[in-house]
């Protein structure tokens, strides 16, 4: 009997000693899906010129990954606390790489939208598995907080590499190349993570409630269509009523739970102070920072001329300071306290924004690296102690579910910036003054001013480029100044509802 059992213990000591090369694997997980959420930015002016699609087909191209992620990251987390965390990670890895060789491939506006919404589903199972293994992996508090800041600093590092690596094949290959640069991580991901990761699910989980997915998908795209259809056109009749669906349907969603023996999502959770203040930071701090990254490329592209490569270089500061905040924020929070990196993260990342208030169109690059590196170690410090906060204040046996709160709350953070911070830059940019004979086009967006300069006499596309370049400008400094007060605000709340909060 005993010389039966011994090889077992060995086995599970050899498991706990390869944690480290297991959160290898996870963390390519990350980059896969950080560097794919910044390429199709900077690609999709060649898409739009390659497949031709109408206004309508190129916001459902750009829009659709995060509606469908959004709407199933609670309900993927779930299904990886029953099937196995492992096994929705290496099946969502698989399908995200064969689906981004559709991405690539694509022949139709039609095609490509559909390839989108294929993504986003693959890539709902990503984030969750990757956190819910975290905590099962890393028992000690100390090591866990690092290896979440590790998780954090290659989400960071993504999005540095993402603008880098894309500028760099769009300028020396064909528009579908960033789709498949996604190829050799996830074969090391999957060929790997078949070998090194352990298998861990919730022992008890319950039915996997189908209505509940429903009602989650159908509510969270409701709501976040509405608001980027508001942003966008106004508060029309068809996006209030999308809304207003969404949110019914939500409300369902929240009843339901609270009746179900084995909800999709705990709600009790949310009874937590500490839980629930670290996903309002985050939905926050996203909400107030995601107008700033989306207009920036077309800040540093259109207004400043760097090239794709040099503008995704131009942005790399930000990353480098939250690689280095994210992999030191645990043991500062645990020197000071959480309340006082969370909050003073956030009220660096304010200030950055602040001061980006003062953009102009010859604006050095000294001021605007230096602000974005601030942003990088505000921002780094902040969502990988929130994290850390996350995941330590749920039983491991709902690791997934939660990690799926905090992505979600990311997701709708990002949809909400984009479409509040978004409709005062186009706001403000639609009303630029323009020469005679300006088309209608160029008032819509900075691009189209840019596109319709070069069916323009020359004098009256210089005075028409200026005037837009100067609107554009003053709208982005505008919403940095909104984003700074969003961060400020949220600086303020977290230091007081994560009063008492410890690692």
């Amino acid at each position: 009997m005993t010389s039966t059992l011994q090889p077992a213990a060995v086995t599970e000591t050899e498991k706990r000693q390869g944690r480290w090369l297991a959160l290898s694997v996870l963390v390519l997980a990350v980059l896969l899906v950080a560097v794919d959420a910044t390429v199709l930015g900077l690609a999709t002016p060649y898409i739009s010129e390659d497949l031709k699609p109408s206004g309508t087909q190129l916001l459902w191209i750009g829009d659709v990954y995060s509606f469908v992620i959004a709407g199933l990251l609670v309900s993927m987390g779930s299904l990886g606390d029953r099937i196995g965390r492992k096994r929705i990670l290496l099946v969502g890895a698989t399908a995200f790489g064969a689906v981004s060789v559709l991405n690539a491939y694509a022949t139709t506006p039609e095609l490509m939208i559909l390839a989108r919404a294929l993504l986003g589903v693959a890539g709902a199972t990503l984030m969750p598995a990757t956190l819910a293994l975290i905590r099962n992996l890393f028992h000690d508090p100390r090591e866990r907080s690092l290896a979440v800041g590790i998780w954090g600093a290659t989400a960071s590092a993504g999005t540095a590499v993402g603008p880098v690596a894309g500028g760099f094949l769009l300028e020396h290959f064909w528009w579908g190349s960033v789709f498949l640069i996604n190829l050799p991580v996830m074969a090391v991901l999957v060929l790997v993570g078949i070998k090194m990761l352990p298998e861990s699910k919730n022992p008890d989980p319950g039915p996997w409630d189908m209505t509940s997915v429903a009602l989650s998908l159908v509510g969270v795209i409701g709501v976040v269509y509405a608001v980027k259809e508001a942003a966008t056109h106004g508060f029309a009749l068809p996006a209030l009523a999308v809304g207003a669906f969404g949110a019914a349907a939500l409300y369902w969603f929240v009843r339901r739970q609270l009746t179900l023996p084995a909800p999709l999502l705990d709600m009790r959770l949310f009874r937590n102070r500490g839980f629930s203040a670290a996903v309002l930071a985050d939905l926050l701090t996203i909400l107030g920072l995601s107008g700033l990254v989306f207009f920036l490329s077309q800040y540093l592209q259109l207004v400043q001329g760097r090239g794709p490569f040099e503008a995704g270089l131009a942005e790399v500061p930000a990353a480098v300071g939250a690689v280095a905040a994210g992999l030191i924020a645990g043991r500062t929070a645990r020197r000071f306290s959480v309340r006082a990196v969370v909050a003073g993260g956030l009220a660096a990342v304010g200030l950055a924004l602040a001061v980006l208030t003062t953009l102009d169109r010859s604006t050095g690059y000294p001021l605007l690296g230096a602000a974005l590196l601030v942003v990088g170690v505000g921002a780094g410090f902040s969502f990988t102690v929130t994290a850390d906060v996350i995941l330590s204040s749920v039983p491991k046996e709902q690791a997934g579910a939660a990690s799926a709160v905090s992505e979600t709350a990311y997701e709708l953070g990002a949809a909400l910036g984009i479409a509040v911070l978004g409709s005062i830059v186009t706001g403000v940019y639609r009303g630029f003054a323009s020469p005679a004979g300006t088309p209608s086009a160029a008032h819509e967006s900075l691009g189209g001013a840019v596109e319709a300069a070069g069916g323009m006499p020359t004098q009256a596309a210089q005075e028409m480029l200026t005037s837009a370049r100067e609107a554009f400008v003053n709208g982005l400094s505008v919403a940095s100044g909104v984003g700074a007060g969003v961060l400020l605000a949220t600086a303020a709340a977290a230091w007081f509802l994560l009063r008492g909060q410890r690692l």
